[in-house]
């Protein structure tokens, strides 16, 4: 639909409103229902959104150090800006109209802390250097038969699986629930999130689903809109759907994995593949790669933002520790997919599902674009094997503390991404940090409560 068509359905659904939503730090949509004549409003004169959406964490409580908003500016109103080319109709919400927007800074400018803008910021580096990225996300996530009420009342203890037992690619399972697995599939489509693939992953009550790759952009606002999606289509079969990055210690973390490429200007060459090399991948891709590898250590939050994130990234448990790259292999921080000229592409393993999707997206394009403008040689050879074991080129941050403090301190993430954005970006981290040294968990008591 042009933009005069999603207008006109606009005008004529019956609801006579819109939903819109924007990202905040933590990839969490924040938004509303606005009647009609203000959403017409906002698309000719713009609009505004409260700005503490980047002032606080997961939980609404303020952030203590905020650099952008807080007590100290009262926290306004940002001028914000709707996007009509993130249209999509809401099938569980009998169509309704849906839309995406960004925040501003007060001159109209793009803000430099709003997840989508960054994005878009690095896309159009990629785009003046000649390139077209194609990305797409895969997610695995937990599904349990709890609703919002009966988890808190457990205490988040003791949750009713949606399947027992550890079954991957079951064809069993996904029978069992398949009421639930026909509408993820059926209404994510519909919902302009084409899903190329949908399973049962090992562990109990866990599925992955792999998102159709498009246009980074786009890429971006898929992966955003499929996390809070499958949340409500869960809602709607009494089931609790959750990204977290590692709910339990004996069961794999769940990924969030990101693949990537890049075309020509017209998105008709795969610049990542040259068939006369050993590894059919060209000269671009192995600078590409080798920038991302560079980058990693100091851009780590951007991958793995959460205290559990780090949960996840542990020997043997399909996450990566090591700065490694190998042809299809899942023991590497990159895995190389090199089949043929379409398919070629990186997939960076590093992510976790309970990432920002356009935070992960904007750091892999900008560090992989970083080590092409450097002319980087991708002197690491391809690890072979067990990657957990490649200690060659070093190894990830073990805690999102480390990570912070790395990225904190060094020049690169700055360089690849703007001060305003490093700034307010690693005080949220450490925020994240802070709050997690006050509580006492279930681990201390079993550990402590009687022997100590």
């Amino acid at each position: 639909m042009n933009q005069k068509d999603i207008i006109s359905y606009v005008k004529k659904h019956p609801s006579g409103k819109v939903k819109i939503a924007y990202a905040d730090m933590d990839g969490i949509l924040r938004g509303k229902y606005i009647s009609t004549a203000k959403f017409l409003s906002g698309i000719e004169k713009g609009t505004s959104f409260c700005d503490v959406i980047m002032g606080w964490d997961a939980a609404d409580v303020l952030y203590d150090k905020s650099t952008i908003t807080g007590w100290h500016t009262g926290y306004p109103d940002s001028p914000a800006t709707i996007d009509l080319n993130s249209f999509r109709k809401i099938p569980w919400e009998n169509d309704l109209p849906f839309f995406l927007g960004e925040l501003n800074d007060n001159k109209g400018g793009p803000s430099p802390v709003c997840p989508r803008q960054l994005l878009k910021q690095v896309l159009n580096q990629a785009t003046e250097m000649g390139f077209t990225p194609m990305f797409a996300q895969e997610f695995e996530w937990f599904n349990f038969e709890e609703t919002p009420h009966s988890a808190n009342e457990k205490g988040f203890r003791n949750l009713t699986p949606l399947t027992p037992g550890m079954f991957g690619y079951s064809v069993l399972r996904s029978t069992l629930k398949n009421p639930f697995f026909t509408d993820l599939f059926d209404l994510l489509t519909r919902f302009d999130i084409p899903i190329e693939g949908l399973h049962t992953e090992t562990g109990p009550g866990t599925y992955e689903a792999a998102i159709a790759h498009s246009g980074i952009l786009e890429a971006g606002d898929r992966a955003i809109l499929f996390k809070t999606a499958v949340k409500e289509i869960a809602y709607k079969h009494g089931i609790m759907a959750t990204f977290m990055a590692k709910i339990n210690e004996n069961f794999p973390g769940c990924g969030g994995h990101v693949h990537q490429s890049l075309w020509d200007k017209a998105a008709k060459k795969n610049l990542f593949f040259d068939g006369k090399d050993k590894d059919s991948l060209s000269d671009t891709a192995k600078s590409y790669i080798a920038g991302q590898l560079h980058c990693l250590p100091y851009i780590l939050p951007m991958f793995a933002p959460t205290i559990n994130s780090y949960k996840r990234l542990v020997e043997g448990a399909w996450a990566p520790t090591t700065l490694t790259w190998g042809i299809d292999n899942r023991t590497t921080a990159l895995r190389i997919l090199n089949g043929s000229n379409n398919a070629c592409r990186i997939e960076t393993r590093v992510i976790g599902s309970d990432v920002n999707p356009y935070l992960a997206m904007a750091a892999c394009l900008a560090a992989g674009l970083y080590g092409i403008r450097k002319k980087m040689k991708l002197k690491q050879p391809a690890t072979v094997g067990n990657g957990y074991r490649d200690y060659s080129n070093g190894s990830l941050p073990h805690t999102l503390i480390d990570a912070t403090h790395q990225m904190k301190t060094s020049p690169i993430a700055e360089e690849l991404f703007g001060k305003a954005f490093v700034d307010h970006f690693v005080q949220s981290r450490d925020w994240e940090w802070r709050q997690h040294l006050k509580a006492v968990t279930d681990w201390e008591y079993k550990r402590y409560f009687e022997i100590i």
